[in-house]
Order: structure tokens, then sequence, then C-alpha cells
């Protein structure tokens, strides 16, 4: 219980210090939107997407699920999905946010997802990086995501 306590809160105080410097990237329906470092691109206007160097690097996306109600993951959704219960981060009503990937060489991505409650429905975001991205840059920009402000 502790352990999920603190990772709410690392969560939260990462989702918070997001430098001020960043990109932010909105969703193709401008309803959701992430945050990525300043020497990321974003792709055309419309997309979602953000690219560090190309799309083999790292990429980011994100996208909102209109009518979709948020929820924690089940138990066996978690299961299904091949969740490692070391790398669920959070599975709260206010956050889910997990590792789906896990590199096993230099040339195998990690990938990062997260999805939040959003204005009528759900927004979710996907990161997937080189592990000469660091960790934390991947894990923060998955952590930003939340509803675009009006």
């Amino acid at each position: 219980m502790r352990a999920t306590v603190f990772l709410s809160l690392l969560a939260s105080a990462l989702a918070q210090t997001t430098p001020a410097d960043w990109k932010i990237v909105k969703d193709s329906k401008g309803v959701c939107q992430i945050a990525v470092p300043p020497n990321w691109e974003p792709l055309p206007e419309t997309t979602g997407a953000a690219v560090f160097h190309d799309v083999t690097t790292g990429i980011a996306v994100v996208t909102s699920q209109a009518g979709q109600a948020f929820q924690p993951l089940t138990a066996t959704l978690q299961k299904l999905f091949g969740i490692r219960k070391d790398k669920l981060f959070e599975n709260s009503t206010r956050r889910i946010f997990y590792q789906d990937k896990i590199s096993k060489h230099s040339g195998d991505p990690n990938a990062y997802r997260a999805s939040v409650p959003g204005k009528g429905g759900t927004c979710s975001c996907h990161v997937v990086v080189l592990p000469s991205i660091p960790e934390e840059t991947a894990k923060k920009i998955a952590l930003s995501l939340g509803p675009a402000p009006e």
C-alpha cells in the first residue's frame, strides 16, 4: 500500500515539474495534450505526434477517445495486456501509467502508456523510445498527458 501511495505521489510530482520550455502536442481533435522536450519535433499539426530525430529513435503520440469512460485497469485486463506488476506505476481513478515494452538491447525500444480522464472521454498517450533516450524523459512525456485547456 505504501509503495502504491509513493508511486502515485512520484507520478504527480513528475507531472507537475514538466519544464516550461517543452513543446505542447495536441491530439487531432485538440482535446488532449502532452508535452515533449524542446529537441523533439511535432509532426504536422493534426497528427498528435512528435519525434526525436526520427520515428525509430523516439515517438510520442497523444489521442482522445470521446465517450470512453475512464476507469482503472482490472486485474484481468492487466493480465491480458501482460503488464508486469513492477512496471505498473499507477492504476488509479486519476491515471493509468505503465511500461508496456522493455528493451532487450540498444536497438530495441522501451514503451510507456498513460491514460487520464478527459473532457467527455479519455486521453491516452504512447511513448516509444530507444534506450539511448533517458527513461525519465520518456516517463515525463507520458506523465504530462492531460486534457487540453479550452
